[in-house]
């Protein structure tokens, strides 16, 4: 990965990287030219990581974004929480809380059901309400947190296209 980032340095555009962090991964990002990160813990509440995402290290994500804010700075870090999970509202704010508190800019991602994995997981799509009041939630997290992904250089909060971007779209 970053020798893409290398190779695109060259074109003068911002580049963020999404992947699974590992010990050491932002300081490489950084060095070739990454300017932002993405990794997705998925699911904050930690019974249902183990199910959604087994053999995946929570801590080891969780780390990685800490660690990723200290590289990248401010506004730099995001990370993915899927909702429509079996997750409750309170869990979902805990963990809005504890990565915003934390500098990472969470995306609130609607589940779309898998056919693959029926039986497997809970999969329920949010509903329209659910959403907005998640995402109301979220903007005042980012602003309690002096946060804000209007900065945005790439991703999710710069795109807009697939999830409300809290601060963007509210």
């Amino acid at each position: 990965m970053a020798g893409i980032v290398r190779d695109l340095s060259g074109f003068q555009v911002p580049i963020g990287v999404s992947i699974s962090p590992y010990p050491g991964v932002n300081q490489v990002l950084k060095a070739a030219g990454a300017v932002e990160v993405k990794y997705n813990i998925e699911v904050v509440d930690r019974d249902l990581f183990s199910r959604v995402c087994p053999g995946i290290d929570y801590e080891g994500i969780m780390d990685g974004l800490a660690d990723a804010v200290r590289v990248f700075g401010k506004n730099r870090v995001f990370s993915n929480i899927i909702v429509g999970l079996g997750e409750s509202d309170k869990t979902l704010r805990q963990g809005i809380d504890e990565l915003t508190e934390n500098g990472v800019l969470p995306v609130l991602r609607a589940v779309y059901p898998h056919p693959l994995r029926v039986g497997e997981v809970e999969m329920a799509r949010p509903t329209a309400g659910r959403l907005i009041d998640l995402a109301r939630y979220l903007k005042a997290a980012l602003e309690k947190n002096d946060l804000d992904g209007r900065s945005a250089l790439t991703g999710c909060y710069r795109c807009t296209g697939c999830d409300l971007a809290s601060g963007r779209d509210l």
